[in-house]
This record gives C-alpha cells, sequence and structure tokens, in this order.
C-alpha cells in the first residue's frame, strides 16, 4: 500500500506538470576567508634549558601533551639507517618503574594512549588525555622518555617487525622512487639522501648500539615540551617542574648542510614486467624561512598541489594519463625540495612527463587568470585555518615555527599573505623556483618499454 502511494504521488506531480526533483542550483559564492588567529602561548624555560609552551585552547575537556626532541633519522650514522626508529619502538617498551603494559593502562586511565613518531629531524612522545590528568600525563611522558628499560626481550619482536615494514616498503614502486629520487638529490653520503636500510643493519642493532643513540640524543637542550588544551596551568607547571627540572643529557648538535643536485638527470628503476610507472621529479628550492616561501607555496598548489591544480586537470582530467597526480614542498630546517608524483600507465609514461614539464613551462612564462588565483587562494586558506584548529594542528604549527625560526605572527599573518599574492608573483616565483632544466627526474618501471622515449623527453641518457 505505500509503494503505491509513493508511486501515485509521483504520478500526480508529474501529470499536474511539475517536476518530480527540483532543479539543480548553483552553490552560493564563497565568503571571505578568515586569518587564523592562534591563542597567545605561555613559553617559559626550565633552568635545564627545557623549552616549554603552553596553550589554553577550545571547550572540551581534553589536554595534548607533548615532547618533541630534536633527534631523529637525520642523526644516524651511514651504518645505521633506522636506528632512530628501533630506539623509539623500544622506548615505550617499559620505564625502570614500569612496564610497557602498565604504560597503556595507565595512559588509558587518564582517557587517552602513548604514541611515539620518529622523523627525519624530531622523536615525539605523548597524547591527548582528559584535562584533571594535564600533570599526570606530563609525569608519564617525562617518565618514559627519562628512565627507559630498553628491555631485551623486545628487541628481537621489534627487529622483526622492522624488516618486515622494510620488505612491504621495497615491494613498493612509490617507496622505491623517494628512495632513490632522494639518493640522487642528496647523495647517500648525507643522511638526507638515505631512506631504507639493509635487512643486514636492522639484524646488527643491539642494545649497545639503541643506548647509544638514546644518549647522544636525548636531554632537555634539544627538547620542547607542549601542552594545549583545557587544563590546570598552575598544576601543570608544577609537574613540569617536578618531572623535568633534573632532566640532563645530550646537547644540540647541527646536521651538516645538505648540497643538493641542481642539474637534470633521469633514473631509471627497473621493473620488468610493470603495468605502471611511478614518475617522480623535483629539485631544491627556498625552505619555510625564506621571504619568498608563501609565494612559492601558493605557486605549488595553482601548479600541482591540489585536486584542480594545472598538472592535476591536465593528466588525469583531460588525458587520463593517471588517477592521483600531487606536487608538494617538502621541508627540513634550512632545507626544502618541491617535487611532483604520478603514477602512470606504462604507455604513457614519456607523454606524461612530457606534460608536466609543458605545465611548469607555461607558468614560468605566463602568469595564471586573477580568477584561477583566486580559487586557489581561497582553498589554501580554508585549509589552513582547517587544518589548525584542533590541539594537534596548533602544536604542529607552533613547532613548524621553532623549526624554521619564524615569528609568532607568521601563523596570524600567513593568510593575509596568501590572499596578498598576485598573478604576476606566481609566474615569478615558477620561473624563480621551479626550474625544469635543474630537476631530478626518477622512473620506477620496466625500463625496456620506457627508456628511450622518457630520455627523449627528459633530454638526458638515463643514469643506469
Amino acid at each position: 500500500m505505500r509503494t503505491s502511494i509513493v508511486v501515485a504521488t509521483a504520478t500526480l506531480l508529474l501529470g499536474a506538470g511539475l517536476p518530480a526533483r527540483a532543479e539543480k542550483q548553483s552553490p552560493p559564492e564563497p565568503g571571505t576567508p578568515k586569518s587564523f588567529q592562534v591563542p597567545t602561548p605561555e613559553r617559559f624555560h626550565l633552568d635545564n634549558d627545557l623549552a616549554v609552551t603552553f596553550v589554553a585552547y577550545g571547550t572540551i575537556p581534553k589536554a595534548r601533551v607533548l615532547l618533541v626532541v630534536d633527534v631523529g633519522n637525520a642523526n644516524e650514522a651511514s651504518t645505521q639507517v633506522w636506528l632512530a626508529d628501533v630506539t623509539g619502538d623500544l622506548l615505550i617498551e617499559g620505564s625502570k618503574s614500569r612496564s610497557a603494559l602498565e604504560i597503556s593502562q595507565a595512559a588509558a586511565r587518564m582517557g587517552g594512549s602513548l604514541e611515539i613518531a620518529v622523523g627525519a629531524e624530531t622523536t615525539q612522545l605523548g597524547g591527548a588525555v582528559l584535562s584533571e590528568f594535564a600533570p599526570e600525563m606530563v609525569r608519564l611522558v617525562a617518565d618514559v622518555v627519562r628512565h627507559p628499560a630498553f628491555p631485551e626481550s623486545e628487541l628481537a619482536r621489534i627487529k622483526n617487525d622492522r624488516n618486515r615494514q622494510l620488505s612491504i616498503a621495497r615491494s613498493q614502486s612509490q617507496q622505491l622512487a623517494v628512495e632513490k629520487f632522494r639518493a640522487v638529490l642528496y647523495g647517500e653520503k648525507h643522511p638526507f639522501g638515505r631512506v631504507f636500510p639493509t635487512p643486514e643493519m636492522i639484524e646488527g642493532y643491539s642494545l649497545k648500539d639503541v643506548r647509544g643513540f638514546y644518549e647522544s640524543g636525548f636531554g632537555p637542550k634539544r627538547a620542547r615540551l607542549y601542552v594545549v588544551g583545557r587544563f590546570d596551568p598552575d598544576a601543570v607547571r608544577v609537574a613540569v617542574q617536578e618531572a623535568f627540572g633534573d632532566w640532563a643529557g645530550a646537547n644540540p648538535v647541527r646536521i651538516e648542510d645538505p648540497s643538493p643536485r641542481t642539474t637534470r638527470s633521469l633514473t631509471i628503476v627497473d621493473r620488468p614486467g610493470a603495468v605502471q610507472t611511478t614518475l617522480v621529479l623535483g629539485l631544491p628550492v627556498p625552505d619555510p624561512s625564506d621571504p619568498g616561501y608563501v609565494k612559492l607555496a601558493v605557486t605549488n598548489s595553482l601548479l600541482g598541489g591540489y585536486f584542480s591544480s594545472r598538472i592535476t586537470t591536465n593528466i588525469r582530467e583531460d588525458k587520463g594519463y593517471t588517477y592521483s597526480p600531487i606536487s608538494q614542498i617538502s621541508s627540513r630546517r634550512g632545507d626544502a625540495y618541491w617535487v611532483e608524483n604520478a603514477d602512470v600507465s606504462t604507455e604513457v609514461t614519456a607523454p606524461a612527463l612530457k606534460e608536466i614539464l609543458f605545465e611548469i613551462d607555461r607558468l614560468r612564462s605566463e602568469p595564471p587568470s586573477k580568477e584561477e588565483l583566486a580559487g586557489v587562494q581561497s582553498y589554501m586558506a580554508g585549509v589552513f585555518v582547517l587544518r589548525n584548529s584542533s590541539r594537534t594542528g596548533i602544536i604542529t604549527q607552533l613547532e613548524f615555527l621553532e623549526r624554521h625560526g619564524l615569528p609568532d605572527d607568521y601563523l596570524r599573518r600567513y593568510v593575509d599573505e596568501v590572499l596578498a599574492v598576485t598573478p604576476a608573483d606566481v609566474r615569478e616565483a615558477a620561473a624563480r623556483y621551479i626550474r625544469d632544466d635543474e630537476m631530478t627526474i626518477v622512473a620506477v618501471g620496466d625500463r625496456k618499454a620506457i627508456e628511450g622515449e622518457l630520455a627523449r623527453v627528459a633530454g638526458v641518457e638515463p643514469k643506469k
């Protein structure tokens, strides 16, 4: 009976000359992007030089506690790749007073969990908990980072896990492309040029290696503690002083400045029979401390950094060569590179590279329209505000400022600076920074099928 009523109603509407569905309407015009306003941080240092930042933020009764230590893969020797990761894995396997299970249970009782992340330049330890437990979380983080047990019983399992991850990574063309790109761009003698260890390296790591890496890298002079959210600042300040006040350890160490490659090259990593090719191409660009960085960021977004970008529109929407190409600026302290990444069908590897280079050259010679640029600016402003409107986002941005030596008002000015970029600025930034004759080009695919045409488009013979 119910079905009959619905059908009859639709028939009556059609019979009366009324549409069964409302006509499609255009969406409203976007509003003016708003600037990102970070609550004023409270900063102080302990006597041992540990830097501490408090930010009162939000209405949800939770706080995020995060300790950032300036030690990571960049601090590894050439024979110790991923030793930082193994050290991080073992760090949370227990302190001298608590087992790994007890640490996990303690964090769970606070309404959160303890997490660790090892990156190129930092090791980060912490988690989000209910507000009243913020002081206790500070003490838990301090206990884990200051008094690690490094249980030998867990080392073999951790090494097996890392070797399994290595095996998976080396089976993926994207990972192989990044490894080769970084090795060619920076050279394997510099830590930025090393991505993966050998299985033998991992298997050879001992507790002595782990302890040595920990003792040389972890200490208050290399660390920053962030507490963001709703919490009692007086209680947390007392906890910070009690938990970290007498911490001692490693002094800051400056990583050797890299000398990235600035001449065009082509490297092919052979995967016989592959039905697609992973293309990675890029070059060194100014890091975020450079005055022209925001203009470069806008140029990157317009060229290849979001779904409606020029390269994506060309090789995905118009040509159908690839599903998800993307460009980005990858940065470290005092260093950055621009890179475009695309997985394409084997038979269109050379045409895809040709179109990418065409879009780069077009932007270098012709400014975009005001309408095209306005769409990019609205996207960047909106994503920036959305991305940073959380406890984790605020810590990420504050840590970004510290890493690159940027002033506090950088975050408040960012949206306005993005909106102030002109079409002429974009063309100038492309011409100055995205120099395709200096590109490092890497292709992971079937060498026999792609080598000849790819070399012709690249204009250089591939390196073996």
